[in-house]
This record gives C-alpha cells, structure tokens and sequence, in this order.
C-alpha cells in the first residue's frame, strides 16, 4: 500500500515508520521540515519526504493523488494554553482539503478515550478534530487511546522523573484520578492491525490496557518496578496552576504542556469497550509489563523515539534551515582549536556530548545555567538526549537544538533554546588537518545582548577553553 504518514517526527509516528516499512508498504512522510527528521540516510532513501505545514493555507498539488490510507497524527497541545483547539480543527479541515482529491481509501486518526460528559479542553478537541475527520472523503478508523506508557513518551517520562527526584511528594488532588493506561506496543499493534481493515471502516475504537488504575498507583507501581521507596502526601488545596508549575520545575515537561496536562489530569480516562481486541485477537499488556519493556529499551540505549525531541519541547517553532548558516557580522564569538591526537575518539566524544555525560567541564556551571534558565521559562537541562551517542539533525540535547550532525564531515552544528537576549550557536568542525575548532558564536539583541555577553566571557574563558581541552584528551 502506499500510505501518507502524518507527524512523522511524533513520538508515535518515529515509530510506525519502520513498522510500515517492513511490512513492505511504500511510505510518504509528511513533515514541516524535512531538515530535522530524525531518520538515518538509509531509511530517507526508503521514503518520499514532503514539507507541509497544515495550519497554512492548503496546496493539495503537495500531495499525491494515488494513495491508499493516511495516518493522522497530528496535535498542537504542547504549543499553546489557549488557543490550541482552533489550531487542531484548522489542522483537521486543512487535512480533508488535501487528500480531497487523492485516491485514499482509509484515514487512521490517534485520539484520546472521551467517554466523560465533561471532558478537558484537551479531551475535548480530540473529540472535535474526530467530528471533523468525519466529514472528509474517506473511510475514518479512530483509536483513542488512554495513557500511553513507553520509553520516551510524555506520560512516562514525567513518571519517571517524579519517581526518581522526589522520595517524598506532595502531591494535587489529580493523583486519585483514574485512568487506564496502555503500552507503545499494544498502540502501534493496533495502529497496524486497523489498516486496510473494511471491517474497521468509519468506526471508532476504545484500546487501553487490562489495569484501570489512579496515577497515585502508577506512580507506586513504578516506584516498587525500580526499588525506590515513595511516599505521597495528597493537598487537595493545590490550584491547577500551582500543579502546573509543579510538574515543569520538577518534570522534563514544558510548563505549556505541563498545564493542558493537568488540565487533562482531572477526567477520568476509561475505555467502555474491547470490540478491537476481539476484532484483532490483541491482548493488550498490564501496566507492569509495559514499564519492564521501557525499562529493557532505556537499558539497552534503544529508545527510538522521545516526545522531548519534538519542535514543540522547546522555545521556538521555527524551520531550522533559517538558522543553520552561521552569521558572521554582527556577531561575538569565541573561536578555540587543537590539534588532536586522535581525530576518531575526539569526533566520539562530540557525538556524546551533553545529557548523562555532560559538558565535559565545568559541569555544575552548566547545570547551575540550566536552572536559571528554568526559573526565567526556558528549557533547562530538562530534555537531556534520546540516545547516548547517536544524534540526528532536530534532535534536542539539553538546551540546545541540533542544526547539523553531520559525522561523515566531522560536523556539529547547536542552536540555544535558552533564554538568551539574543542568538546562539556551538559548534564543533575537526579539518582535514586533524584540528579541531570550537566556535561558540551569540549574535546580541540591542543593549542587553552586548551586556550578556561581556558578563559571561570570564565563565566561557574556561568552560569552553576546558571543554575543548577534554575532547581533546
């Protein structure tokens, strides 16, 4: 089949990519930047690549018009608190615009479990984009899904933290909230096993797991998987803003997806029904065992996917080729090099650079950085990096944005996410002569910009000076 995928650089599209392709099917990734898929050159000669952005004004000719199914995977909660909603129904329309006149038999649309009168606003435009997607075209398979539990994904990850970081909680009322998770596993079996399924057809589908559990219980239960003793004390006076803000200082979540998650956290999520699971013949696994499979992907530094690598984990929603030619006038920069001894382990430890090995030197300077960076509503050092020593161009490393990973050439090329008056780069070029140069380049914005810098050259006079002394060691 040739099938359009949607979101692709989602946290469930990265993994649906590879599944789709094995199975044999011929895949469109649709992308609003093809610079920052996080794919590896092998897999982008298996697949045709288009740019579109679905909040722009619609040109169906982007598309192809012989295509078998669509998955939708689109979604805007992270970037916004307030009006979100507006941006997935224009998204939805926009959707049913393009494939219009294209040949599609089937779209598959991930949603949420909605079966609560009074749903979040979150819930809500799942249900909504759902309405919406009716009315295009073609044959809707919806799934909506509860929690979804796997290395990477938002709801595991802020788990995890909350687990690791705070024996003692204390905790909003929300944690008594029941819900009813499911595995990334189970998720994507389901995702696959609807697709070209007449049976299926204009039907809209509950899957979960077996355990209807409070988020009280999935925290324990995570606490007891990893041997940590936990102890929660629940406020009922604690207001959805101070949850919020809870949540993003103590989370690697962002306080805009920290608050619709809140939001969200108040409403109950249960499947009413297992009609899929008998269609499919899927027996979805337990909670217990969907966070032993995390575990084992984490372990093994397998982890495809990480809802921090997205666009919308960071300050700015922009195309990254706008960025990955660096000024030079105009410009403070601080230009190191050496020779080195060794060109492959030093270009070894530039691919490992930051998340758990750090910065090389200086390494509570950066993380005292990072926590200032926070308090002012930055990105911090929350987001870390999927993968130990494999980056990809996009990929989010701290609070930097890669702009180029390019190992062939011996490049590597950052973009600053933090707060900053101002633009920033580093980065990192080993020439043909075996030397390697270290440029860490800040392009002011007015008065401020310039104080910045001068403030900070005694702290970057060392930090990078050592930095590009350890890589080089």
């Amino acid at each position: 089949m040739r099938i359009l995928l949607t979101g692709t650089n989602g946290y469930i599209g990265m993994r649906l990519l590879p599944l789709l392709l094995e199975a044999g099917h011929e895949v469109i990734c649709c992308v609003r930047d093809k610079n920052r898929l996080s794919i590896d050159q092998e897999t982008k000669e298996r697949v045709s690549i288009i740019e579109i952005d679905f909040l722009d004004t619609p040109d169906p000719s982007k598309i192809p018009k012989n295509i078998d199914a669509a998955y939708y995977l689109i979604h805007s909660m992270s970037t916004s608190t307030t009006d979100f909603d507006k941006k997935e129904e224009v998204s939805a329309q926009n959707f049913n615009t393009y494939v219009k006149d294209t040949n599609v038999k089937q779209v598959i649309y991930l949603s949420g479990i909605v079966n609560e009168k009074n749903l979040s606003k979150h819930l809500w435009s799942r249900k909504n984009v759902e309405e919406t997607l009716y009315k295009g075209n073609y044959n809707l398979t919806v799934l909506r899904s509860g929690i979804i539990v796997g290395s990477g994904s938002s709801s595991f990850e802020i788990i995890r933290d909350l687990c690791e970081k705070l024996p003692l909680m204390i905790t909003p009322k929300w944690v008594n909230t029941k819900t009813q998770p499911i595995a990334i596993r189970d998720v994507l079996n389901f995702m696959i096993g609807v697709l070209g399924n007449s049976a299926c057809y204009n039907e809209s589908y509950d899957i979960s797991g077996p355990d209807i559990m409070t988020y009280k219980q999935m925290l324990k239960q995570y606490a007891k998987a990893r041997g940590i003793r936990l102890f929660i004390i629940t406020l009922p006076i604690m207001t959805p803003k101070l949850s919020s803000y809870w949540l993003y200082f103590v989370t690697s979540t962002s306080y805009k997806l920290a608050l619709n998650l809140v939001d969200s956290m108040t409403v109950p999520v249960i499947a009413n029904d297992n009609r899929l699971q008998e269609l499919l013949n899927i027996t979805p696994m337990n909670y217990k065992k969907a966070l032993e499979l995390a575990f084992i992907k984490i372990e093994q530094n397998q982890v495809v996917s990480s809802w921090k690598d997205s666009m919308v984990s960071g300050r700015f929603k922009m195309n990254l080729q706008k960025y990955i030619t660096v000024p030079k006038h105009g410009c403070f920069k601080d230009h190191k090099k050496i020779k080195l001894k060794d060109s492959k382990k030093a270009l070894e430890r530039i691919w490992m650079i930051g998340g758990e090995t750090g910065w090389y030197y200086g390494n509570w300077l950066w993380k005292i950085r990072g926590y200032f960076d926070k308090i002012f509503g930055g990105v911090g050092l929350r987001r870390g990096r999927t993968n130990p020593d494999v980056i990809f161009s996009g990929d989010a490393l701290d609070f930097w944005r890669v702009l180029v990973a390019d190992k062939k050439n011996k490049r590597l090329l950052l973009f600053a996410e933090m707060k900053v008056p101002g633009e920033a780069w580093l980065e990192f070029d080993i020439d043909e002569n075996g030397i390697l140069h270290q440029t860490a380049t800040f392009r002011p914005k007015g008065i401020w910009g310039r104080i910045y810098w001068y403030i900070m050259v005694p702290f970057h006079y060392f930090i990078f000076g050592g930095m590009i002394r350890k890589i080089a060691s």
